[in-house]
């Protein structure tokens, strides 16, 4: 089963309170239909198309309560783009780490915090997909430096929730292929 019906309450209290103070006149989810809007695992064609956007964010947290938000985008080589990320199964998204400032905030605050939330944003297309799990940072292995060869660590997410959102106040805007990919104006 891949709906987030597979959990005992899929809203927790605060939503369910929101809920109950702003009613939306065409959206009221309860546990009897969320998993119409919330999945716990995306399909194979999501996964290829998640790999090809240009970058997508996460949000992290210590177990303080802390909270991080950090960008995160994709690498080219010299045969082109590399993946974003990599979706080996359907409840599995992996990202690399590539070295950066040294403050390492995100991958700290997996390690004491596992909780994740992924925000992939395709503003060509004016489409989002939120994908919420829980997160592990490994060694890069042979399997990832052959997708990723510069990759230091990466991030292997457990799906807990994936779903979609409305078009609703995404700008229509374009990537200039050169501004990201190195190779493109040489």
């Amino acid at each position: 089963m891949d709906t987030f019906k597979e959990f005992d309450s899929p809203l927790h209290a605060g939503e369910r309170e929101m809920a109950s103070r702003y009613p939306n006149p065409v959206y009221q989810w309860g546990d009897d239909n969320i998993g119409q809007m919330i999945r716990t695992r995306i399909s194979l064609s999501i996964g290829q198309y998640l790999a090809r956007l240009p970058f997508f964010f996460i949000a992290t947290s210590s177990p303080e309560g802390f909270c991080d938000a950090s960008f995160r985008g994709r690498e080219y080589g010299a045969a082109g783009p590399q993946p974003l990320v990599w979706v080996p199964d359907p409840q599995t998204v992996i990202f690399p780490d590539f070295q950066g400032n040294g403050l390492y905030q995100s991958l700290g605050n997996i390690l004491g915090n596992p909780q994740i939330g992924m925000l992939f944003m395709d503003f060509e297309r004016q489409s989002r997909m939120r994908i919420n799990g829980r997160a592990e940072v490994r060694d890069a292995d042979d399997a990832v430096r052959e997708k990723w060869p510069s990759a230091q660590a990466f991030v292997k997410v457990t799906i807990q929730q994936a779903y979609g959102n409305c078009q609703a106040r995404i700008p229509r805007l374009v990537v200039d292929q050169s501004s990201v990919d190195p190779l493109s104006h040489s």
